[in-house]
């Protein structure tokens, strides 16, 4: 039976190459003889007539390039290969090998992703804090100022405005319902070399109103002698007139004017989550709402302005308040300056909004200044500073009289930032 195809005879297929053939012609070259270049196969027809078309396999899936009938011994994927890698490169020295991590270069480039991070985190809340800040107070319409000494001397007041407190609030919290505003209470704070000194100007302290120009009207009047409490000066004229009548009275040059009312500084208190104090003895005020223990305990915000603000439930009246409002604000400076305020931004953004949302300044208070008078406070509550009243030789129609000597020693000594030795009540 003849095995070759139809039309084909052994004439035909001559010499079979690696079998004795003795034609120079190799049987690939003649076979190559037999393809076609031209049109592809009809429909359904192979390129031999009927014959499928075999897959090539260049690239080891049967797609592409010419079939050339060897087999290289090549395997393609799998796990058979070279140490039972998988076919990409897997770790067996054939194929590409993953680069080993540039740790120098990923440490590098975080530290400074953190930096940026940092830097305009920081950025972004110092004119986020800085424009908070209630800056009303014009200092320039103050006249006939005293030379300014070594250090810096804050003024701040506690007053007693209601401003933006709900009826429900004013109840909470005992204010009442008094139109407009007050001193509360009126502190001198010092900050210097030599530590910082903190001294309270009772609200019913006898001062002279000098002559002044008004804040709004911008008329000058002059000063007639006439003599009356300390938070009158506010009452009359406000900020301004205050610190003209305080400069009058000491001799000493206000710096910066910062003022909290009522409602802002128990938010404060509250926004830190209260603020823990040694309260002396048992207190218990129906003006103020105080109904306190003694020992050692944490107030919520309602709490502490009823403490700051009780008077008639104290044996020394006002005296003994101002060294009850001391001792608190300095207690609540150290809780602002804590880590767990200052590094937990769910406490310390809250807190800062709260404080400065609440604080009327001067014109060119700023941030720095603002911090540095939190850090003079907490410094006096730390033992680092002083804390006291203004010296007190008596009193008349009810009005506190200044021990004048004394304070003429003691602004002295602080013009001159020296260590205060003045005592006051």
């Amino acid at each position: 039976m003849n095995d070759w195809p139809e039309a084909w005879s052994d004439d035909n297929r001559g010499g079979r190459y690696g079998r004795g053939s003795g034609s120079a012609q190799p049987e690939g070259a003649r076979v190559m003889r037999q393809v076609r270049r031209g049109q592809p196969a009809p429909p359904g027809q192979g390129a031999y007539g009927g014959v499928p078309q075999q897959p090539n396999y260049v690239d080891g899936s049967g797609h592409g390039g010419y079939d050339s009938g060897y087999n290289t011994g090549q395997v393609y994927g799998g796990a058979g290969g070279h140490g039972g890698g998988d076919g990409y490169g897997g770790g067996d020295g054939y194929g590409p090998q993953r680069p080993a991590p540039d740790w120098r270069r990923r440490i590098k480039w975080t530290a400074i992703t953190l930096v940026t991070v940092l830097f305009v985190t920081t950025v972004a809340t110092y004119f986020w804090a800085d424009s908070k800040l209630n800056r009303e107070v014009d200092l320039s319409k103050v006249i006939e100022r005293p030379e300014k000494g070594e250090g810096t001397n804050y003024l701040i007041v506690g007053s007693d405005s209601r401003e933006g407190l709900t009826s429900e609030d004013k109840k909470k919290l005992h204010t009442g319902s008094a139109d407009g505003k007050r001193t509360d209470s009126v502190m001198i704070l010092h900050t210097g070399d030599n530590g910082p000194t903190l001294i309270s100007l009772p609200r019913d302290s006898n001062v002279e109103i000098p002559s002044f120009k008004g804040s709004e009207s911008g008329k000058t009047y002059p000063g007639t002698g006439r003599q009356v409490k300390l938070n009158a000066a506010y009452a009359e004229d406000g900020p301004e007139l205050l610190v003209r009548t305080v400069e009058f009275n000491t001799g000493l040059h206000i710096d910066h004017y910062v003022e909290i009312g009522f409602g802002g500084f128990a938010n404060i208190v509250d926004a830190v989550g209260g603020v823990e104090i040694d309260i002396p003895q048992d207190i218990k005020d129906t003006k103020s709402g105080a109904d306190l223990k003694k020992g050692k305990q944490t107030l919520n915000g309602e709490e502490a302005l009823a403490f700051v603000r009780t008077r008639y439930a104290l044996p020394g009246s006002d005296l003994d308040r101002t060294k009850n409002q001391q001792k608190f604000l300095s207690a609540l400076a150290n809780q602002v300056a804590t880590p767990g305020t200052v590094l937990n931004p769910f406490k310390l953004y809250p807190t800062m909004g709260a404080g400065l949302d609440s604080l009327i300044v001067d014109e060119d208070m700023g941030l720095f200044d603002l911090a540095d008078m939190f850090w003079s406070m907490k410094g006096v509550s730390g033992g680092d500073g002083t804390s006291m009243n203004m010296p007190i030789s008596g009193s008349t129609g009810g009005n506190l009289l200044w021990d004048k000597e004394k304070v003429k020693q003691l602004v002295n000594q602080l013009n001159n930032d020296e260590k205060v030795t003045v005592k006051g009540n």
